[in-house]
């Protein structure tokens, strides 16, 4: 139902209630998706900027290293594995077994649960479903995380483990979050989570602001300064 312009009596306006039920539709989705995605938000605000200017920020890679030896038990599990996957290699190769053009072999599972046990107890050494990488001489397995890296190698000749962790720092651990870099699926599922409440916030934020327009003149033009202001400089500035 719609009541006639004063001004035109062809022309119609909406019935008040109408826009009021909108109203309290877009402050409700508006209100509920800024209080959700309000941490993401700062989070990323402060990253962006940290991400900016990594140059002038600086920060100091902690470095951890350790080593030991594997078991004897565990050892030859480990060769058994290497030798039967040659042996695969040379007859018939398996979807699980691959050889790059260096001659190294890439086998798509994981380490042995007992071996990962060990080093999980012994080391601190934590290999969930990591993929190793396989040589004749050596299993490699890295151990890429947010805000640094890892790595463990085991030879597999006399059993020598080899560790070492490089933490950057909790600015490159936060700028890591900001990009999904090496934080797994489950922060993938919360950016893209996030993103989506922060695209509700933008739209019904545009809805509100083309509801208020009539009683702030300086709507439109600020809408449009922020919208010219950073083609402008794209266009002129990046080449």
């Amino acid at each position: 139902m719609t009541t006639p312009s004063p001004l035109n009596g062809n022309a119609t306006y909406p019935h008040p209630q109408r826009r009021a039920f909108w109203l309290r539709q877009l402050h409700q989705w508006h209100w509920i998706s800024s209080a959700l995605c309000l941490t993401a938000m700062l989070l990323f605000a402060l990253t962006g900027i940290t991400l900016n200017h990594a140059g002038q920020i600086g920060g100091h890679a902690h470095v951890i290293k350790k080593t030991d030896h594997l078991p004897v038990s565990l050892l030859h599990e480990l060769t058994q594995i290497q030798t039967h996957s040659d042996t695969q290699t040379q007859t018939a190769p398996t979807s699980a077994v691959s050889i790059t053009a260096t001659g190294n072999t890439h086998r798509t599972d994981t380490l042995p649960e007992d071996v990962r046990q060990w080093l999980q107890s012994q080391l601190a050494i934590r290999v969930d479903q990591q993929r190793p990488e396989w040589s004749p001489e050596e299993v490699y397995v890295a151990l890429p995380r947010p805000g640094g890296d890892a790595w463990v190698r085991i030879a597999l000749d006399d059993g020598t483990i080899e560790y070492e962790l490089t933490d950057n720092g909790w600015i490159a651990y936060f700028n890591d979050l900001h990009k999904g870099r090496n934080t797994g699926i489950v922060w993938n599922y919360l950016l893209d989570g996030f993103a989506v409440l922060c695209l509700i916030f933008c739209v019904t934020g545009f809805f509100l602001l083309k509801m208020h327009a009539t009683n702030r003149p300086s709507t439109w033009p600020l809408v449009l300064f922020g919208v010219t202001l950073p083609l402008v400089l794209a266009l002129i500035f990046i080449h």
